[in-house]
């Protein structure tokens, strides 16, 4: 049976980091929506335009997980969302899984759901993020990290997309070795550094 992925999307979000997700997921035959924080229409950081399946609203928590990009002010948009915050807290109470990348971690950040937690984040919102959670433990040496007790997936920014994509995957149980291959990302690890 299929997972129920949504990610939250806001005008000024990173697209390579909203719509990676969705094209891997998607691809790994999963039902994936692209929910509109405030609009069925989403205009990236870069000006690149594309379409909400559906706006947020509480069937937020009929998700297996909850996938926030990036990107400036997107981030800052999903941050500042009271009904996204409530909405995170309850699926975190519930125990679900939730996924921030890059400046995404701000609104995990700013709702409690870093407490306690491994995780990563851009380079540049380190420090505010540290400024608002207790106890959390910042990790800049690795491209995604996968805090199981917390039930929270980070990643670093836009280079990390697919490796965050494919992380999300698996978590939810997902065989990605296939698609890893067909796709070249084998091919990408393996010669990065040549």
């Amino acid at each position: 049976m299929a997972k129920k992925i949504a990610v939250v999307c806001a005008n000024g979000c990173e697209e390579i980091e909203a719509l990676t997700p969705v094209d891997v997921l998607r691809r790994l035959g999963q039902e994936v929506d692209i929910v509109g924080l405030s609009g069925q229409e989403i205009t990236g950081s870069h000006q690149i335009k594309f379409k909400a399946d559906r706006l947020l609203d509480a069937s937020l928590l009929d998700y297996d997980m909850v996938v926030l990009p990036g990107g400036l002010p997107g981030a800052d948009y999903l941050r500042d969302s009271e009904l996204l915050g409530d909405l995170l807290k309850q699926r975190h109470q519930a125990g679900k899984w939730n996924a921030a990348m890059c400046a995404g971690p701000k609104a995990l950040a700013k709702n409690g759901l870093l407490d306690d937690t491994d995780y990563t984040a851009y380079p540049e919102i380190d420090q505010e993020v540290a400024n608002q959670v207790k106890e959390a433990r910042f990790h800049d040496d690795q491209l995604v990290i996968v805090d199981q007790k917390q039930k929270v997936i980070t990643s670093r920014g836009p280079a990390t997309a697919l490796a965050y994509a494919y992380q999300i995957a698996q978590v939810l149980g997902i065989e990605t070795q296939s698609l890893e291959e067909g796709m070249l990302y084998t091919f990408l690890q393996a010669h990065i550094n040549d």
